[in-house]
C-alpha cells in the first residue's frame, strides 16, 4: 500500500461492477474515500473509506452533504431514466457546492448527439454540461464491457442480436478501473488529463460472433452467437416482457456495433496503466446468462 498522502476521492456506483473495482483499487493505494450512493448498507467495507448516503444523483441536498470533504468526484454514469442529464448535472452542481475540485466522469465510447446507441446520447449531454460547468474534469469514455455478451446469453448460452459484421473493441471492467484509478492518482492543482476525453478500449475490435466464440473457449461453456433480423429481435424481447424502452435501448446497442461506432481501438489502457489492454478471452470474470440489465429484472420478477 502506498504511503503517499492523498486527497479524498468520492466514488459513486460502488455497489456495481465498475464502481466497486475503482474503490478497491483506490483503497489499495491508501486513498481516503467517500463511497456515495443510495444504499450505504450494500457498499463494500474498505480501509480508509466512509460510506455516505442515502444520496441519489437527483437529490441535490443529499449529494452535497455526501460529498463534503472530497477533492475529486468519480461520477459513474447512472442508468437510463429519461432524466439522466438532469440527474448528472444535479450531482455535479452539488459537488461544486461541496467544494469538490475535479470531476472524473465515466461516459461511453461513441458518445454523440446522434449516436446510434441511445445511452451514448445521454452521455454526450453530460459531457457538454461538464464542459461549461467551470470545474476541472476528465471524460473517461468506456468501451462496451467484455462481460456483456455472456450476460446477454439465454439458458442455452445463445446470444442473439441484429448484427452481422460490425465490430466492437470490448474492454474489461478491470482495465477501465485501472485507467480511472491512474487518472484519479494524478493529483495536484493541474493534470495533463484536465479537459481531456480518454476513450478506453480493448486491444482489438471483434465481431459478436468472434467475441462469443472466445468467451466459449475461455469458459468451456457452449456460448454461440446467432444473428437476428430487427423484427425477430423485437418480437423475442417483447415476448420476454421487456418494456419498449428496454427493447429500443438493447436493439440500438447491437445497431451501434453493426455500424462500426464502437470499433475504435486506442492506446489509453497501455499508456496510462503500463500494461497491455486485456483480450476478451482473458477477462477476469464472466456473469451468468440472463443477467444483462432488463433481462435480469424480468427474471427476478418471475422468481
Amino acid at each position: 500500500m502506498s504511503e503517499t498522502n492523498h486527497a479524498t476521492v468520492a466514488v459513486t456506483g460502488v455497489t456495481g461492477a465498475l464502481g466497486s473495482r475503482i474503490a478497491a483499487r483506490l483503497a489499495d493505494h491508501g486513498v481516503p474515500q467517500l463511497l456515495v450512493g443510495r444504499s450505504p448498507d450494500l457498499m463494500p467495507k474498505l480501509p480508509g473509506a466512509q460510506r455516505r448516503g442515502p444520496a441519489a444523483y437527483a437529490d441535490a441536498s443529499a449529494m452535497r452533504q455526501a460529498l463534503e470533504g472530497a477533492s475529486t468526484l468519480i461520477l459513474v454514469s447512472g442508468h437510463r431514466t429519461g432524466r439522466r442529464l438532469e440527474e448528472h448535472s444535479t450531482a455535479v452542481e452539488a459537488a461544486i457546492a461541496a467544494g469538490v475540485d475535479r470531476v472524473l466522469y465515466v461516459s461511453l465510447v461513441s458518445a454523440a448527439p446522434t449516436a446510434t446507441y441511445l445511452n451514448a446520447r445521454d452521455q454526450w449531454l453530460t459531457e457538454q454540461f461538464l464542459a461549461g460547468a467551470g470545474i476541472r474534469h476528465t471524460v473517461l469514455r468506456a468501451g462496451f464491457y467484455a462481460s456483456t455478451p455472456a450476460a446477454l446469453a439465454d439458458e442455452a448460452f445463445v446470444v442473439s442480436g441484429p448484427v452481422t459484421t460490425g465490430r466492437a473493441a470490448f474492454v474489461t471492467h478491470e482495465d477501465i478501473a485501472d485507467v480511472i484509478t491512474a487518472v484519479a492518482l494524478d493529483e495536484g492543482p493541474r493534470s495533463e488529463h484536465d479537459g481531456a476525453t480518454l476513450e478506453i478500449t480493448g486491444p482489438e475490435a471483434l465481431t459478436l460472433d468472434e467475441a462469443v466464440s472466445r468467451i466459449a473457449a475461455a469458459t468451456g461453456r457452449p456460448y454461440r452467437f446467432e444473428t437476428e433480423t430487427l423484427e425477430e429481435a423485437f418480437a423475442r424481447r417483447f415476448r420476454l416482457g421487456m418494456s419498449g424502452q428496454q427493447i429500443e435501448t438493447w436493439i440500438s446497442w447491437y445497431q451501434a456495433i453493426e455500424r462500426g461506432e464502437l470499433s475504435v481501438v486506442t492506446d489509453v489502457v497501455p499508456r496510462l496503466t503500463g500494461s497491455p489492454a486485456t483480450p476478451i478471452s482473458d477477462a477476469a470474470w464472466w456473469p451468468e446468462p440472463n443477467t444483462a440489465r432488463g433481462t435480469a429484472e424480468l427474471r427476478r420478477e418471475r422468481s
